[in-house]
């Protein structure tokens, strides 16, 4: 899956399950949108199924350094590269 279609896929997730209006790539998660740590996990499953994968404690862990939705696309991205070396 490309980066286009990646980001589709959670623009999709966060308009529609989370209910963002009009998110930008840059938007802070937390502090334009009230994305919380349940919300982060939620989303992080999310991951999980897109990605066919169960994510590690390692991998949750990076997680958290997630701010912005091009922080989840860098974030999905790194972990796919890894799995797939």
């Amino acid at each position: 899956m490309n980066r286009d279609e990646l980001q589709e896929k959670i623009l999709t997730i966060l308009t529609v399950d989370f209910e963002f209006s009009q998110p930008g790539l840059d938007d802070n998660l937390r502090d334009d949108h009230g994305f919380d740590s349940i919300d982060a996990i939620e989303l992080l499953g999310k991951i999980e199924v897109i990605l066919g994968i169960t994510l590690t404690r390692e991998e949750k862990e990076k997680a958290m350094e997630i701010r912005t939705i091009n922080d989840v696309l860098d974030y999905i991205e790194a972990i796919d590269s890894s799995r797939h070396r």
